[in-house]
């Protein structure tokens, strides 16, 4: 299969969809491999890296997309790549096409068949391809709002651990999968003053027992959310509906509840965010103020970090690239359950019911779907 890599062009983007490593392994399975002159670059991988290992560099996107019947990216396609889709691509990334139905659009008009990274599935009923990321994100949570809460970026100018004799920071984290499990770690890493909060109590019997009494659980409900963000420094947005749009769980009434200067780290902006004043942000201008309490709602979290961003991703995705890319995109598809709940537009048609749904298309179960 002829498999292309092209540059990622979403703003402060700079992960790469296939290490050199990875392009080896296709190259040795039979495949060929287009990369975008400069597509590594951004995570330390120069053009030679990829020749080295028998990859072909191509001068632009434009030839890459042309030359290729599967695009392998990081982040959602932007207008101009969703234009140069066609009936004969497959497309392999995140996708993120709940809130976004721009994208949506131009998926569907390309006729291209799309599988989206965050809805693959695994045998324990997780998300492996969400999950590299959302290990990046929950790390980072800590490391930007430990930033966003010093005086000189208008937080409240606290420490999060404290010093001795001073308070730590209380810390809510909403959500206890994977990005909120690591948000934690850091935090108590940290000395902050942690509580976690989830709606499954097995999860929640878990992570107690995993940090051993150093940090709270609570079940969460509306009532016990709204009384903990009260005394809260900073509060961590960390749940994720599969495929879905995030819930909506702290309300612009509720800021004024908050002290001034917290701040809110919302993980699930790429599935439209989990508070209510909630909006993208990017690298570059991360932060805005909402009633005096901080957002950081940054959309491609670990594009801060491309280098290991894009080891842990690929560490992931190769598998699943191997096999479309050995067997061809429906046979892939129909042999693996798992790749299947990743397939998520084909033919034209919203091939993902849960996306389907909250975008307001017709859900349309290929022919061709035997998974």
């Amino acid at each position: 299969m002829r498999i292309g890599v092209p540059t990622e062009i979403k703003k402060q983007e700079s992960r790469v969809g296939l290490t050199p490593e990875s392009v080896s392994e296709l190259v040795r399975a039979g495949h060929h491999v287009n990369v975008q002159s400069g597509a590594g670059l951004g995570s330390g991988f120069a053009n030679d890296a990829y020749t080295t290992v028998g990859a072909t560099i191509l001068p632009d996107a434009a030839a890459v997309f042309a030359d290729s019947e599967l695009i392998v990216k990081v982040k959602e396609p932007q207008p101009e790549e969703t234009a140069r889709l066609t009936p004969d691509h497959t497309l392999f990334t995140y996708l993120h096409l709940a809130p976004d139905p721009v994208q949506a659009k131009g998926l569907m008009d390309s006729g291209c068949l799309a599988i989206a990274y965050e809805t693959v599935t695994d045998d324990e009923g997780g998300l492996p391809l969400l999950r590299p990321m959302s290990q990046v994100a929950g790390r980072m949570s800590l490391q930007v709002a430990a930033w966003a809460l010093m005086r000189t970026k208008r937080g409240r100018g606290i420490l999060l651990g404290g010093v001795p004799g001073v308070m730590p920071s209380k810390v809510v984290i909403i959500g206890g999968g994977v990005s909120g499990t690591h948000a934690a770690e850091i935090a108590v890493g940290m000395r902050a003053d942690v509580t976690i909060f989830d709606r499954n109590n097995n999860r929640l019997a878990e992570l107690d027992e995993q940090f051993r009494g150093s940090l709270k659980t609570m079940y969460s409900t509306a009532h016990s959310l709204a009384e903990a963000i009260k005394d809260a420094d900073l509060v961590i947005g960390a749940v994720l509906i599969p495929g879905a749009s995030a819930p909506k769980l702290i309300s612009r009434e509720q800021l004024k509840t908050m002290k001034p200067g917290a701040v809110l780290v919302d993980i699930a902006i790429d599935q439209g965010g989990c508070f209510e004043t909630s909006h993208a942000t990017t690298h570059e201008d991360p932060i805005y103020d909402v009633d005096g309490i901080l957002h950081y709602c940054v959309a491609n979290m670990p594009g801060a970090v491309p280098r290991t961003s894009t080891y842990a991703l690929n560490n992931a995705t190769l598998p699943f690239v191997l096999q479309i890319a050995n067997k061809g995109a429906r046979a892939a598809i129909n042999e693996n359950p798992h790749l299947a709940h990743g397939l998520t537009v084909d033919a034209g048609k919203i091939a993902h019911e849960a996306v389907a749904h909250d975008l307001g298309e017709p859900y349309v179960r290929p022919e061709w779907l035997v998974a």
